[in-house]
């Protein structure tokens, strides 16, 4: 029995087929696109489990080992993104609308959520891939964010995001506050600029460094666990049909995680709406000649409930399945416990990241990833706030106030 089929390969591989190409022929069939979410989340929970690339891992990671490979592999996804969000937004395929520069909501957001994601032991995205390789403290991490979430968007934390959120700065035309509108270069232009420029100091880091050669077989490539630049190359191809989904279900933002938790949370626990980017027929229609009299007759509104996007929801979902199949093809899927006072850190770490990507109105994926590719200003000054406050906590909890 070879290897692959040992870890599962043997049934994992149609599988994984089947997770990705169903909902997507499920969509054109039905019309419902937010369905192509699926292999959206799947694909991207998959990419992030191979080259374990965790925003806060990749922050912290600088400090412990002096390692920023990481952080770089973050970047090259920020830049293929800007790439490809340029050529579509040429194309008209999609509107580009950058989050405004919410200076206060961005700096006290990204120093809440960068302390929360160590004492978490990851982002939100971190810790739903991690879970999903069999991590304990990221399951009780994930458990804490909705509960940070929720106390922000809808609890007692409210009023101080909507204060925070009065403190806006605009552009000269009025809108957000983007590379664009400060250099007066298209964005097109700049982004063939990073792209550039990164290629430049990646050949040059490349030639300075000894590396292996990489193997070709397809076999390898499921196998083995990914370099950080690879996985960031391919999740920055990812995000442009990512983007084209999220469009054709009625979002207008490319990739994000952190209300799609909080939205899976309260489909579980509350009585909601989901918005799945198809157009409704009106509620006495749906309901018939015998529902349209009683209703006439009555003239009783019925309450308002929460709307929740189920393009967010899936998106969420379906990362951990996806996390699940690349370890377990990695032979890396196993239940992890941790000692309890770790497990409890996690919980409470979570509810720290909840708070800090709801004030922020979202996290390493939102902002980072899909924000720093939109040249959003705000969502750079977010993440130098997040990587900061990520510093300052590593080292006083995991290096005890130290230099190593």
């Amino acid at each position: 029995m070879s290897s692959n089929r040992q870890r599962g390969g043997g049934w994992l591989t149609p599988a994984t087929l089947a997770m990705v190409v169903l909902p997507v022929l499920a969509a054109w069939w039905s019309g419902s696109w937010f369905l192509t979410a699926i292999p959206v989340g799947f694909l991207f929970g998959f990419l992030l489990q191979k080259g374990d690339l965790c925003g806060s891992s990749a922050m912290s990671e600088v400090l412990l080992f002096k390692d920023a490979r990481k952080l770089l592999g973050l970047w090259i996804a920020i830049v293929v993104s800007m790439v490809g969000f340029a050529v579509i937004e040429r194309l008209g395929w999609v509107t580009l609308k950058p989050k405004p520069l919410l200076w206060a909501s961005w700096i006290v957001g990204g120093a809440i959520f960068g302390a929360g994601t160590v004492l978490a032991g990851g982002c939100i995205s971190g810790c739903l891939y991690k879970a999903g390789g069999g991590n304990l403290n990221s399951m009780a991490a994930v458990a804490g964010m909705p509960l940070g979430i929720a106390m922000v968007e809808h609890g007692p934390l409210n009023g101080v995001h909507l204060w925070l959120k009065r403190y806006a700065v605009k552009a000269a035309d009025g809108g957000p506050v983007t590379l664009s509108s400060l250099t007066g270069l298209p964005y097109w232009l700049l982004a063939l600029l990073f792209a550039a420029a990164t290629a430049g100091v990646a050949l040059w880091l490349r030639r300075r460094e000894p590396h292996a050669p990489g193997s070709l077989l397809v076999r390898d490539l499921w196998q083995r666990p990914w370099q950080p630049w690879k996985a960031g190359i391919a999740i920055g191809v990812l995000a442009v049909p990512a983007f084209l989904s999220a469009v054709a279900s009625g979002r207008s933002y490319p990739l994000g995680v952190t209300h799609g938790v909080l939205d899976a949370y309260e489909l579980l626990t509350d009585a909601v709406v989901v918005e799945t980017g198809r157009p409704a027929l009106p509620a006495a229609a749906a309901a018939g000649p015998a529902a349209q009299q009683s209703t006439a007759t009555l003239a009783i509104p019925a309450p308002a409930k929460k709307k929740v996007s189920g393009w967010l929801i899936l998106v969420v979902v379906a990362m951990v399945p996806g996390a699940w199949v690349a370890a377990r093809l990695s032979g890396q899927a196993k239940l992890l416990p941790k000692p309890p006072e770790q497990t409890v850190t996690a919980f409470f770490g979570g509810i720290l990241v909840g708070i800090g990507a709801a004030f922020a109105t979202g996290c390493v994926v939102g902002n980072i990833l899909s924000g720093w590719a939109l040249m959003s200003v705000g969502m750079f000054l977010f993440g130098v706030a997040t990587l900061l406050a990520n510093w300052a906590v590593t080292y006083i909890y995991l290096m005890g106030g130290e230099w190593r």
